[in-house]
């Protein structure tokens, strides 16, 4: 088969790779398309090495058709040769083919395509994870959610919308804001032409201060914020896009009971993993289906051009996710 490689020089390329075989507890994919992520980045720039045991070409997300069982799949009688899936892979996504722990793969929403359920597994795992399991998030709660235009801002801001909570999020331009108002949030700050802190201060003022942050940026940022948030805030830090440094006022944080967590999904097990994504089909797919959760797919490219794709994601021009066709839909029809 073929797969995307990362060449010595951080290029891309399209080339032979072995074939995978089912582990015990596998299935393999027929890959369909394949999502971007910011992980998939850092790993190219030998930052996020996969896990042990996955393959060393990116890709954490695909959509695509059964065509193989592990003995033990086949017996759990969750799936069979066939059945269209989406599934969360630790790696190996930007390929023909991929193998995963059934555990892993979860049923296509209804009236999804199979180009827009590519991007739902690591987005939406991730959004549920840090604002539900982690975050513990409850309807009249405030949600700050770095980044609007990123690929998990698309998912993270309609579904915490669906929960009742107060949103707000940040933009770095008044283009870019304009081009997240789709999302619907309470409050879109523009942190090229607005201080974050003065804005979360008014926040505060207003009887909104912020529960719950999921913080892809970090640097200063993060620090200048501390002292406006709400008692008890869970401050989330899933990435630091915007430096790892931040001067902490440390007073904030015990006479507010702050909770300064780190979280990332790929360091869940499998098992971790499997609950998470049984949560999000039984509670979440359901609102994906009704359409009061939107899909927002900003591009989508043949697997060819990936390293194109990611450039996108480099220079943040994405509003929502950034998907790559593996398979023409004649290959493997939508739904």
């Amino acid at each position: 088969m073929k797969a995307i490689v990362i060449q010595k020089d951080k290029s891309l390329l399209w080339q032979d790779v072995p074939d995978p075989v089912p582990a015990a507890g596998e299935v393999c994919i027929e890959v369909y398309a394949a999502a971007l992520n910011r992980a998939d980045l850092l790993q190219r720039e030998g930052k996020y090495p996969p896990p042990p045991g996955c393959p060393e070409w990116p890709g954490l997300e695909v959509s695509g058709v059964i065509c193989a069982l592990s003995p033990e799949a086949e017996k759990e009688g969750k799936w069979k040769n066939g059945d269209k899936v989406c599934a969360l892979l630790g790696g190996g996504g930007y390929a023909q083919y991929v193998t995963v722990p059934s555990c892993m793969c979860m049923p296509i929403p209804e009236g999804v395509t199979m180009t827009e359920a590519a991007a739902l597994p690591e987005a939406f795992a991730t959004a549920y994870l840090n604002l539900c399991r982690i975050g513990g998030a409850k309807a009249g709660e405030t949600l700050l959610m770095h980044a609007g235009g990123s690929g998990l801002a698309s998912v993270v801001v309609p579904l915490a919308k669906s929960m009742g909570l107060r949103v707000i999020t940040t933009v770095r331009g008044a283009e870019k804001a304009k081009m997240v108002q789709y999302l619907q949030a309470d409050r879109v700050i523009d942190t090229r032409n607005e201080s974050l802190a003065e804005a979360l201060r008014e926040e505060e003022a207003a009887g909104h201060p912020v529960d719950i942050a999921i913080d892809c940026l970090g640097g200063e940022m993060l620090g200048e914020s501390l002292p406006y948030v709400a008692r008890g805030c869970r401050w989330i830090v899933i990435a630091t896009l915007a430096g790892d440094i931040s001067p902490v006022d440390f007073r904030s944080v015990y006479v507010k009971n702050i909770h300064l967590i780190g979280s990332t999904l790929r360091s869940k097990t499998p098992a971790e993993k499997g609950e998470i994504l049984a949560e999000l089909t039984e509670k979440v797919w359901p609102k994906i289906t009704s359409g009061e959760i939107p899909l927002k797919i900003h591009a989508v490219l043949p697997i060819t051009e990936a390293q194109r794709a990611q450039e996108m994601l480099y220079a943040g021009e994405n509003i929502g996710k950034v998907v790559l066709k593996v398979r023409d839909q004649e290959a493997s029809q939508d739904i």
